[in-house]
């Protein structure tokens, strides 16, 4: 990790304790000298302005804290697609799937951060292309998945390309294509297996699919998915559950693995296995259970 002169900052808005942690935190950086950039509605917490967006911070950090629970993370981590700054998120939520250090850790972990004594982990992202008759008509990224859906809960009809070749076509209430990473989120909760974040793999998921027989499945990370609708109907798009749009029948949807992954500063002494252990509630190792 390069030397970090710029930090930027990101908050989320409603707990009660955000101003005071997050004022102690600026004026902690402050007093060592270093850039502190926040968007316009983080700044506002602690009664300052700021000429900067959200999408402005990440070109001039070299480093961004997010202060908040995974949907704050989930928000950032877009904002990164094209940017090779490392996140430090800070859980003030409850769950924490993705924000591994504890408020009272905080500190502790910045100050090895910011020494270069701290270890990074990628996670993919994906680009999501909605084309119609080959023309893209936008590009949006997420962290953990694509949901394909209607809003009003009836069933969708998809057809599945994998690399141009033909997979399946779903009657379901929907599908989800999840990284590594969403594989504890939506897909975790529509019957989807926990894949490893450190595993070259897309899942495929279906909600509630009519046909039994039709079961998640994984495939390479270099594969390119498309997805278009069987009938003339609209489905609803929605990425990392934040992000969403329509999508008709004259439209396709293509899904791939982004150019460049999330670089997520992990929490010093924790591992993967023990998150799961803690927030899935799983069983407590034997040394554990004899004290």
């Amino acid at each position: 990790m390069d030397a970090i002169k710029s930090i930027g900052i990101f908050c989320k808005q409603k707990p009660l304790i955000s101003q005071e942690v997050l004022q102690e935190l600026v004026d902690w950086l402050r007093e060592r000298n270093y850039k502190v950039f926040m968007p316009q509605d983080t700044a506002a917490i602690v009664q300052e302005d700021s000429p900067d967006s959200s999408e402005d911070i990440p070109a001039k950090s070299d480093l961004l804290i997010v202060l908040g629970g995974d949907g704050t993370l989930l928000s950032v981590a877009r904002l990164t697609e094209n940017h090779e700054v490392p996140i430090l998120a800070v859980n003030l939520g409850s769950l924490g799937f993705l924000t591994e250090v504890a408020l009272p850790e905080l500190y502790s972990t910045l100050e090895n951060v910011l020494k270069g004594q701290s270890a990074v982990e990628d996670r993919m992202l994906l680009r999501t292309r909605l084309k119609r008759n080959g023309k893209v008509l936008r590009t949006d990224a997420s962290l953990n998945d694509v949901v394909i859906n209607k809003r009003d809960a009836r069933i969708v009809n998809l057809e599945v390309h994998v690399n141009d070749q033909y997979m399946t076509s779903y009657r379901a209430d929907g599908l989800i294509i999840a990284t590594p990473t969403g594989s504890t989120a939506y897909s975790l909760s529509a019957g989807g297996p926990i894949i490893h974040p450190s595993m070259n793999a897309l899942l495929l998921c279906p909600i509630c699919p009519f046909t039994l027989t039709n079961r998640p499945i994984v495939i390479p990370d270099r594969a390119v998915i498309q997805v278009n609708l069987t009938t003339q109907e609209t489905v609803q798009i929605t990425l990392d559950g934040q992000l969403g749009y329509e999508m008709t029948s004259e439209e396709t949807l293509e899904v791939q693995r982004g150019p460049t992954p999330v670089h997520l500063i992990q929490a010093p002494g924790k591992n993967y296995y023990q998150i799961l252990r803690q927030k899935l509630h799983w069983g407590r190792p034997a040394e554990d259970r004899k004290q």
